[in-house]
C-alpha cells in the first residue's frame, strides 16, 4: 500500500472499474478516503481516460502531482476485449438504450466475420456515437441525444493496430482490439455490423491495457479502500 507521502507526491493507481460505475463515480468514491488517509484536504485526485458505465476494466487513478500527467496518459494506446451482438442496432451503439432496428443474420458466416475484421485495421476516420461525452457548443452530446435533439458530430482520425475475432457464437462475436487514443469501441461495433449488413451493437467491454499498464495489476476499489483504512488505523496506534 502507498504511504500518504507517496500519494501526495503523485502516484498512478490501477483500478478495476466495476460495471455501471462512471469514471467520475470511481474518483468521487475514492477522493475523500484518500484525502483523509493523507491528511491533505487540498490534494488533487483525478483519472486519465474515461470508461463508459457499461464497460469494466483498467482505470488510471491519479493522485497529487501525478495529475499533471493526465494529458500524456490519455494519449496512450489502449487494448480492449468485448462482445458485439450482431443482427440489431441501438441508438447508443451499446446496451444502454433499447434495440431500435433488427436484421436477418442469413448469409453471415464465420469467414465473413473474420474477413470483415481485417478491413478495419489501420488508420481511419471514425464518427463518435451520439451518446458520447463529445462536447457540442459546450454541452455533452449525450445530453442532446437523451433529449431527442439531433446534433452534428465530426469524425476523428483513429488507428486500429489489431482487431482480432476471438470467438463466434452468433449473434455474439467476441473480439480483442488494440487501438489509438480517441477510439470509440461502440462506434466500431456499429460500423462492424454495418459493414456486414446486419447491424451490430456492443454488449460487453473490458479495458485490459493502457500503454504499459495492465488490468492484471489493477486493484478492486473495495480492496484499495480497505488497505488505506487499515494503514491509517495502524498509523494511529
Amino acid at each position: 500500500m502507498f504511504t500518504p507521502q507517496e500519494l501526495i507526491e503523485g502516484k498512478i493507481i490501477l483500478i478495476n472499474k466495476p460495471l455501471r460505475w462512471t469514471s467520475h463515480d470511481v474518483v468521487a468514491k475514492l477522493r475523500s478516503p484518500i484525502k483523509r488517509y493523507c491528511s491533505d484536504k487540498k490534494m488533487k485526485i483525478g483519472h486519465a481516460g474515461t470508461l463508459d458505465p457499461l464497460a469494466t476494466g483498467l482505470l488510471l487513478l491519479l493522485t497529487g502531482k501525478a495529475t499533471k500527467r493526465t494529458e500524456s496518459l490519455q494519449g496512450l494506446d489502449k487494448e480492449y476485449t468485448g462482445t458485439i451482438t450482431l443482427g440489431a442496432n441501438t441508438p447508443s451503439y451499446d446496451a444502454e438504450t433499447a434495440v431500435s432496428e433488427t436484421f436477418s443474420l442469413d448469409g453471415i458466416t464465420e469467414e465473413k466475420i473474420y474477413a470483415a475484421a481485417q478491413q478495419f485495421i489501420g488508420e481511419q476516420e471514425q464518427m463518435p456515437p451520439v451518446y458520447s461525452s463529445v462536447q457540442v457548443n459546450g454541452i455533452r452530446a449525450y445530453n442532446y441525444a437523451r433529449e431527442g435533439e439531433t446534433v452534428e458530430l465530426k469524425t476523428r482520425t483513429i488507428t486500429l493496430f489489431k482487431f482480432e475475432i476471438t470467438g463466434i457464437r452468433l449473434p455474439e462475436v467476441d473480439f480483442l482490439v488494440h487501438c489509438s487514443k480517441g477510439t470509440y469501441i461502440r462506434s466500431l461495433a456499429f460500423d462492424f455490423g454495418k459493414f456486414l449488413g446486419c447491424g451490430g451493437y456492443l454488449t460487453a467491454l473490458c479495458r485490459t491495457r493502457v500503454g504499459e499498464f495492465l488490468i492484471d495489476d489493477a486493484i478492486e476499489m473495495e480492496t484499495f479502500l480497505k488497505g488505506i483504512t487499515v494503514a491509517k488505523t495502524d498509523e494511529s496506534l
